[in-house]
This record gives C-alpha cells, structure tokens and sequence, in this order.
C-alpha cells in the first residue's frame, strides 16, 4: 500500500520518512562519491631517516631538573611540582641506600642461629650456668640436716 504524495507532505508524515529517505540518500551519495573517486597510481616515496633529533624543549639539552622556576611564592603551582619532584628524587635515593644496607635472608638466619647461644646464656639462672653438674649430681644432692652432735 502506497501513500499518496499529499499525505507523505505532511509535517508529521515528512518526519517519519525524512529518517528513512536521510538513510537511503546516504548510501547513493557514497556510491557515487566511490564512483567519481579517482586515486593516482604513483609508487610509495622512501622515507628516509633523518640525521636530527626534533626536541620540543631545550631542558634535556641543559640537563635541568625542571623547565620553569619559582621562588618565593611567586607561582605556587610550579613551587609543588618542584616539592613533588624533589621528594620522588629522595624517596628514590632513600630505596638505594636501603637496597646497599640491607641483609638478607640467609644473612639475618645465619648471625641468628649464631645468637641463640649467646643470648640463651644470658637468661639462665646462676646455678645452672656452671654447668659442670650433671643432672644426675642435682637430684642427689638434697638438703642435710646438721647432726645434733653440737
């Protein structure tokens, strides 16, 4: 069933069918635009390297640390990303140093194991650090009673 062209020029019938024929006008101005599109049959050009290397800023030239400076509060933005930078820098001075100090694990098992001794001697009490006893020798010696000869 086909609508007359009068009805199809209705506001509500044109935006209806205005989405529709958009499409549809889309797809036949492409394949004509694919059509008319004509692309020059040249060979690919070689790309050379180039002998320069493009720097958009001179501070790797100058080996500075930051490409603007502020001092006494004059830009407070640039200020925290100098205080930011500097702390990245010592927090990763700080890592090294802790990386040169530190011990290892076999390290650390072996002065431990070493310890035991000398800290377990430490906490024995006064009688048993002799250690020439044996246990045999403590479990005889008992209390005396003094003889009543006096």
């Amino acid at each position: 069933m086909q609508l007359s062209k009068n009805v199809k020029q209705m506001k509500f019938m044109q935006r209806r069918y205005g989405q529709a024929n958009a499409a549809e006008e889309e797809k036949a101005l492409m394949s004509k635009v694919d059509e008319d599109h004509w692309v020059l049959d040249l060979p690919d050009l070689d790309v050379k390297e180039s002998k320069f290397e493009v720097e958009d800023s001179f501070v790797p030239f100058e080996n500075l640390q930051f490409g603007r400076f502020s001092f006494k509060g004059m830009n407070p933005v640039i200020e925290k990303l100098m205080a930011n930078e500097k702390a990245k820098v010592q927090a990763e001075e700080s890592d090294a140093r802790e990386k040169e100090i530190a011990v290892s694990d076999e390290e650390m098992a072996a002065r431990y194991s070493s310890l035991i001794g000398t800290i377990g001697k430490k906490f024995t009490k006064k009688r048993n650090r002799t250690g020439t006893m044996e246990e045999s020798d403590i479990k005889k010696m008992k209390f005396m009673k003094p003889s009543d000869d006096d």
